[in-house]
């Protein structure tokens, strides 16, 4: 009897483990069935763009004179500076809107001759757009007096209220980049979940036409933001 009693008990621990074994399995393989769907997500890219307009106008004067004396030839650079300063405020600028930006003093000897360059630079800073734009339009006012703007001489136009449109344009990204997931989910016969990660893409400001300024092109007052996130959607 007590050995039927052993091998009978042996038998039952034997299936006890066998349903642990199976059970465990099952466990294990559904676990990892979860696992698998967890990880179902799409990467998708949303795109936010708006035309805004410049709100700071710098523009940098740079002017020289040339001669072989040099209280002759900085009493010519003082004419242009009053030249320059009587040209803004014809436009309407304050004073204020006018500041030296710095100025140098270049001697050599030509054929034992002395020549004396003084160059100085006057940069006008506003947020009057409309009037900075005038300003340029008559810059050739400035050479019919004597004035003559060297290269460099150009205005640039800046947007620097991004803080404030960031954001509405990282929301309408989001969207934009949502609706690629639910097309994409549609088209795969699921679902888009929650956002698994983002990454918001640096915004970008560039001339709305897509002209950058340079050598022959003038800055433009018009501008485009731009920004690109990419986003990884869980799928359902």
């Amino acid at each position: 009897m007590d050995r039927a009693w052993t091998r009978g008990t042996g038998l039952a621990s034997a299936a006890v483990l066998a349903a642990g074994l199976v059970a465990g399995g099952y466990l294990m393989g559904n676990g990892l069935v979860r696992a698998h769907l967890a990880d179902r997500s799409v990467t998708v890219r949303g795109l936010a763009e708006r035309n805004v307009t410049a709100d700071l106008a710098v523009w940098t004067l740079n002017y020289s004179e040339a001669g072989s004396d040099l209280a002759t030839v900085q009493a010519q650079i003082d004419r242009d500076t009053q030249t320059i300063r009587r040209f803004f405020a014809a436009l309407g600028f304050p004073d204020s809107a006018l500041s030296p930006a710095g100025a140098g003093v270049q001697e050599n000897f030509i054929n034992g001759v002395q020549r004396v360059t003084v160059s100085q630079r006057l940069q006008l800073r506003t947020t009057d757009i409309a009037r900075a734009r005038a300003a340029v339009a008559r810059q050739f006012d400035l050479v019919r007096n004597g004035v003559v703007l060297q290269e460099g001489s150009g205005m640039t136009y800046s947007f620097t209220k991004l803080n404030a449109v960031k954001p509405a344009m990282v929301a309408e990204a989001t969207r934009d980049a949502r609706a690629a997931a639910e097309q994409f989910a549609k088209d795969s016969d699921t679902g888009v979940g929650g956002i698994k990660s983002a990454t918001q893409g640096y915004f970008s400001v560039e001339a709305r036409d897509g002209e950058q300024a340079g050598y022959g092109v003038a800055d433009t007052p018009f501008k485009k933001v731009r920004v690109v996130t990419t986003i990884d959607f869980y799928l359902r």
